[in-house]
């Protein structure tokens, strides 16, 4: 006898449940092809904006303000290399800017608030560190000293890379202390007159609309003091004792310490106390 097999028609349930995996299967195809034209999108992006950087530009990793949300505390060290810096000074500095990354990583809050950037300059600014936390460096920078002092260029540079990054902040939906420019040097600016004006005038206006905190720190007896008071409109620049650069820079990381456990716009006094350690003033 001939078996004849009936095939029967799927239940609505059955229908319904192989109707959403059918979807879900495009959908997941779709979302897989939409990532991939969007990497390759970024990727020809960032090829181009490398081949076209300027002086003045900046290429900053985001991914770290998506996965580190604490509110960051921007600095940016612009440090006088030039060939007068040769010998102790520049010894010093480099141990001075160690002791600085060590103090930070001691504590856990500033380490993951503090965002760092740091510019060398003599004769090129050179942009040693763009705005990261440290915690994702293994290792302070060491300089090397040759050249003039272009001042005013190395602070236009800061002052390019600070606004960019707060863009960066702005972007990310990341919070942000007001930030802070330490300007070391142990001579007078040379370069373009035109740069040094410049950077004057951007500097005053942003500390006097509250937008940036500078610290004009002197190096050695031949620091032009009076060229770096045009930088620190409200505030004197002072000059480091000798060359206690280690303790200039413990002073720093504790200051940004207290800043970053405070919230935007509070105000937290200068440790006056602490300046007597490394200082060359009276307080």
């Amino acid at each position: 006898m001939e078996t004849i097999k009936v095939r029967r028609r799927p239940s609505k349930i059955r229908r319904r449940k192989q109707e959403d995996v059918r979807l879900s299967y495009y959908s997941r195809t779709k979302q897989m092809e939409f990532l991939e034209e969007a990497v390759l999108l970024k990727l020809e992006e960032t090829i181009t904006a490398q081949e076209t950087v300027s002086d003045y530009e900046f290429l900053f990793d985001a991914s770290d303000l998506v996965e580190n949300p604490s509110t960051r505390l921007p600095i940016c060290l612009c440090i006088d290399v030039s060939g007068s810096m040769k010998g102790e000074a520049l010894a010093e500095l480099n141990k001075g800017v160690h002791v600085f990354f060590e103090a930070l990583r001691e504590d856990e809050v500033a380490l993951y608030a503090a965002d760092i950037c740091i510019i060398a300059f003599n004769n090129e600014v050179n942009v040693v560190q763009e705005f990261s936390s440290i915690a994702t460096h293994h290792s302070a920078p060491v300089f090397e000293s040759s050249g003039q002092t272009y001042m005013g260029e190395a602070v236009n540079t800061a002052l390019d890379a600070l606004e960019q990054r707060k863009l960066e902040y702005r972007d990310n939906g990341v919070d942000y202390f007001q930030p802070w420019l330490v300007l070391m040097t142990d001579g007078t600016p040379n370069g373009a007159l035109d740069q040094l004006s410049t950077a004057v005038a951007r500097t005053t206006e942003l500390v006097k609309n509250r937008k940036l905190t500078v610290f004009p720190i002197g190096i050695g007896q031949h620091a032009d003091l009076g060229s770096l008071e045009k930088f620190s409109y409200g505030r004197m620049p002072l000059r480091l004792q000798g060359f206690k650069f280690k303790e200039f820079f413990s002073w720093l990381s504790q200051s940004m310490a207290a800043t970053s456990q405070s919230m935007p716009g509070q105000k937290v006094p200068l440790d006056v106390e602490g300046l007597k350690g490394w200082a060359d003033i009276a307080v």
